[in-house]
């Protein structure tokens, strides 16, 4: 569980780098207190990476194969302050109501089309693609603040 009582705690999410990450992205990721990666790796070496930025909580993607992503869980719960989150890399394939069971907030990725909505109390966050261009869609991570159970997040393009 991070906590750290009285501050803002911050959280880099990320999504769908497909095996890129972008020094942007890196930049974007600095100083944050942990970073949520919700599937689509590409890639061991982009964890890597990634921890060397902050602590990594990691899906597994549907592109996720091999060795490594067999080591992922397909779904994540992580306490954050007074707060939890459910982790999934695609939302359709959510199996449960988050707001009953609990969850302040649910991260996904997989579209690529970044998104940041609250339905029945709960705040879904979908970054969007952090890795190659697809489509006409920007490339972004989101931010998502959490101070006790109140979630604020952004979406950043890069």
């Amino acid at each position: 569980m991070l906590q750290e009582r009285g501050a803002s705690l911050q959280v880099g999410v990320i999504s769908d780098t497909h095996g890129l990450l972008r020094d942007e992205v890196t930049e974007v990721l600095q100083g944050v207190d942990l970073i949520i990666h919700a599937g689509d790796i590409g890639g061991e070496a982009v964890l890597k990476a990634l921890r060397r930025i902050a602590p990594v909580v990691a899906v597994r993607g549907n592109m996720d194969r091999g060795g490594w992503a067999l080591k992922l869980p397909e779904t994540e719960v992580v306490a954050i302050d007074e707060t939890v989150v459910y982790v999934i890399h695609d939302a359709m394939r959510l199996d449960l109501e988050p707001g009953p069971a609990g969850f302040g907030a649910v991260i996904s990725g997989h579209t690529h089309r970044p998104a940041v909505i609250r339905r029945r109390g709960v705040l879904f966050v979908n970054p969007g693609s952090a890795g190659p261009h697809r489509l006409n869609l920007p490339v972004s991570v989101a931010i998502l603040r959490v101070k006790g159970k109140s979630l604020e997040a952004h979406v950043v393009e890069v």
